[in-house]
């Protein structure tokens, strides 16, 4: 469990440093054993526990939307990807899926071969 800790405590560094001052966007993995998945009310015990857990030793910021971005089992274990964002998070996320809806929207600016040629 320690390593699970650690290892969500090095994510978040991580992701501090390679995101602005302001808005907090930071992937956590965590794990939980297929052992407390033994009915969908056990699961929603286990996956509760592994984000409150998550939330408390490994994020120093006040998040405003967590999500599971994917859960897979291996071995004995599920591994659940989580996005936790504070609020300056999301304005920036939303920004990013309105440049990136407007960049896939505008004309390719590359030049065609055979356009204007005369053979």
């Amino acid at each position: 469990m320690k390593r699970i800790v650690t290892t969500l405590i090095a994510v978040a560094i991580v992701t501090f440093a390679a995101t602005g001052a302001s808005s907090h966007i930071v992937e956590v993995t965590t794990s939980i054993p297929i052992a407390k998945a033994s009915s969908r009310a056990d699961l929603k015990v286990a996956v509760e526990s592994a984000v409150d857990e998550a939330l408390q030793g490994a994020i120093a910021f006040t998040p405003t939307v967590v999500t599971v971005q994917s859960a897979r089992r291996i071995g004995d274990r599920i591994y659940l990807q989580l996005l936790i964002v504070d609020q300056d998070g999301e304005a920036l996320i939303k920004q990013l899926a309105i440049d990136s809806a407007n960049e896939s929207n505008e004309p390719s600016s590359e030049d065609d071969d055979d356009e204007g040629e005369t053979l």
